[in-house]
């Protein structure tokens, strides 16, 4: 996986800010989050390849373009997705690998044991993590966590192309702040890509990651379809 690392327009240095995971040497996939303002597009934003550290080590490259999903914005975080150009393409190496993403239309299991990655905040109100880390945590049954979110003042919409995680009405682990855009993987392969949801690591509303094999098809029309 990379870090997606943002030009502040304040300080002018560079800081990781969303994650991404690597499709080929010269695509990555995230979320269309990390890339949804003018300031989020490039030259404001690169990627950090083979790092375990945050925003240090690996290697640096610069984005050429990204395209969100078309259906992004229109539902909230539906379709929570982008594929990334690379500017120059990556060089593998023991650090820096070609990630697998799931065939399409896959629907995971309630209660499977997923991984979450990232440099994120370590607590709700805490400090981003130093270092890349992974929390193991549990799919939660789709309709159950729509349920949760539709009580909120402000509700999240929770479809069929979502994944919710969490460790329900225990909670304590999650993905935080900073960690949109990686991803949830089932084993080797990435089987979501974290989005949101409310607050982190609570135990009634758990973590929303995008079903990949949602966007399966579109993620790779887009690579191999890029003119």
């Amino acid at each position: 996986m990379v870090q997606v690392e943002l030009l502040s327009q304040i300080t002018f240095t560079w800081s990781q800010n969303c994650a991404g995971c690597i499709l080929t040497s010269r695509f990555i996939v995230s979320a269309a989050q990390c890339f949804n303002e003018w300031n989020l597009e490039f030259p404001y934003r690169r990627i950090r390849a083979g790092a375990t550290y945050r925003n240090r080590g690996g290697s640096v490259v610069y984005i050429d373009r990204a395209v969100k999903h078309p259906s992004y914005g229109t539902n909230g975080l539906e379709a929570d997705v982008s594929v990334v150009r690379l500017l120059t393409p990556l060089v593998y190496s023991p650090t820096i690998r070609q990630g697998s993403i799931v065939s399409a239309n896959f629907v995971v299991p309630d209660h499977t044991r997923v991984v979450l990655a990232g440099w994120g905040r370590i607590a709700e109100a805490g400090p981003t993590s130093d270092i890349l880390r992974e929390v193991s945590v549990y799919t939660i049954n789709n309709q159950l966590c729509a349920g949760r979110y539709a009580t909120l003042s402000w509700p999240i919409t929770v479809t069929p192309n979502m994944i919710c995680s969490g460790i329900l009405d225990v909670g304590g682990k999650d993905a935080c702040h900073g960690d949109s855009g990686g991803p949830m993987y089932l084993g080797h392969v990435v089987i979501g890509i974290i989005s949101g949801g409310y607050s982190c690591a609570n135990c009634t509303f758990p973590g929303i990651s995008i079903a990949v094999a949602s966007y399966t098809n579109w993620i790779l029309d887009t690579v191999y379809g890029w003119h």
